[in-house]
């Protein structure tokens, strides 16, 4: 069962892009990791003196808070700028740089441009990055394509004077239009668009609505926080960050092969997270509908939480995040309903800062897919991105999988088990165009390398490419 979407998605798309010219005094730099103030102190009054002062960087979907009394900073050094609007999460005490997609986190000094404005006691949020590539994937099983990719996101949170806190986050994408059977992507494969045929060496565009999310936290004490989340669409408590929300991946318009091991499941119709967070180690857990979304990219599906999750982060420093993750997942495939899969997750992504304005994050991550009859598969991804000035961008990834998609067995359904291994590299340029807008020029170029079993089918060790320009509102 299907339901359509409501008339409130055009609002807040309007929304997301209408903040930038709501927003004053945005400075650009970065928000260092800051230590939260004493639990339970009501926040300053919202409506007092003029509006509430700006800031650049925010982690996904995580708002402004009222304003609060800034804290010194051993990582800020040259940064004083930054250090006078201290930000922290909607979640809990800590810096609202560590929070990512979903739940998850990422390293304290992460960044994440976004545009920031008040209204009343709300404080407003809003990010667009949007995409137009051209690619082309050599080859037998090769393809050219032009898309759009991307996401625009808003959110909106309230503190209250007993130190909990509401925040409301929605974030849409534009790559429903570029068809139901997605993009060209060698060696990729997973969900389909016809409901007959499975998608392979193909990328599934995402929903138009991939994120609709509440949470609610309450402080416990200065270094202690509870939290739920829900969502629908949403994201369990499963795996790293989504590959489009972490640093070193975010400038690529590449989907990774290994997005079905770690991060497939940031978008469920149907999603509960409790979590407890001490200082910098937290544990949540998560009841969720396992079922992959269909080839209906416009609709929001019935909820049905089947599933279950569990993950344990801890940031031991300001430049490292480490997860470890586990997740009961009932009938995933919706091209093989009966088959229940157990996934195990761990990561580790560091980041640190680059003068005043550059900054390095890298990732690595490992993850397992074990089906009903016990056969696992494995995937390992590297990946990193590094900018010396915020102007200049340079990625690059690594990965390898285990994976029986790729050519069909008996019957149509999954064949043998191959090890396949790919790598790109690219760069993008950016120009600030307005205060709070970014256009960018950027190209990858990638190499598949496949066993001799698959050589015939992919004519070789195929490589391909992509050039692409980007919009961001930041």
């Amino acid at each position: 069962m299907a339901v359509r979407l409501p008339a409130f998605l055009t609002g807040a798309s309007l929304l997301a892009l209408a903040l930038p010219a709501a927003a004053q005094d945005h400075a650009h730099h970065p928000a260092p990791p800051v230590a939260a103030p004493a639990p339970r102190t009501p926040p300053a009054d919202p409506h007092a003196g003029h509006a509430a002062p700006q800031a650049h960087v925010h982690a996904p979907g995580m708002v402004m808070p009222p304003a609060q009394t800034p804290a010194p900073d051993p990582h800020a050094g040259h940064d004083m700028a930054a250090m006078e609007h201290p930000m922290t999460s909607a979640l809990g005490p800590w810096p609202m740089t560590r929070d990512a997609s979903g739940t998850s986190w990422q390293p304290d000094l992460s960044e994440h441009g976004g545009v920031h404005a008040r209204s009343g006691d709300w404080s407003l949020m809003g990010h667009a990055q949007l995409n137009l590539v051209h690619d082309w994937q050599n080859g037998p099983r090769g393809d050219e394509k032009t898309f759009l990719s991307g996401m625009i996101m808003g959110a909106a949170r309230r503190d209250f004077a007993d130190g909990s806190t509401l925040n409301l986050r929605a974030m849409l994408s534009p790559e429903p239009f570029m068809g139901k059977d997605g993009f060209p992507l060698l060696l990729a494969a997973g969900e389909t668009a016809d409901g007959v045929t499975p998608l392979v060496d193909r990328q599934h565009p995402h929903e138009l609505v991939m994120e609709l999310s509440a949470s609610y936290a309450r402080r416990l004490g200065e270094k202690d926080s509870v939290f739920a989340y829900v969502g629908l669409p949403g994201e369990p408590a499963f795996g790293p960050p989504a590959f489009m929300h972490r640093m070193s991946a975010m400038d690529s318009p590449e989907a990774p092969i290994t997005h079905h091991w770690l991060d497939s499941t940031h978008i469920v119709f149907g999603v509960a997270t409790l979590g407890w967070v001490h200082d910098a180690f937290k544990l949540e857990a998560s009841s969720f509908r396992g079922r992959e979304p269909d080839e209906n990219r416009y609709d929001i599906e019935t909820p049905e939480l089947d599933s279950w999750a569990v993950r344990a982060s801890w940031n031991p420093s300001a430049e490292w995040s480490l997860q470890a993750s586990w997740a009961d997942v009932t009938g995933p495939e919706q091209l093989e309903p009966d088959e229940n899969e157990t996934k195990l997750s761990a990561s580790a992504i560091h980041a640190r800062r680059i003068g005043p304005d550059g900054w390095w994050s890298s990732t690595l991550a490992w993850g397992r897919k074990t089906n009903d009859h016990d056969e696992s598969k494995d995937a390992w991804l590297a990946e990193t991105a590094f900018t010396p000035d915020g102007l200049w961008t340079v990625f690059a990834r690594a990965e390898r999988i285990e994976t029986d998609e790729l050519i069909a067995g008996p019957g149509g359904g999954h064949g043998a088990l191959y090890t396949v291994s790919k790598a790109s590299v690219g760069a993008v340029r950016d120009w600030r165009v307005a205060e709070n807008v970014r256009f960018g020029l950027g190209a990858l170029y990638s190499v598949n390398s496949v066993p001799d079993g698959l050589e015939p089918s992919y004519g070789g060790d195929p490589d391909a490419g992509m050039v692409f320009v980007r919009l961001k509102i930041d």
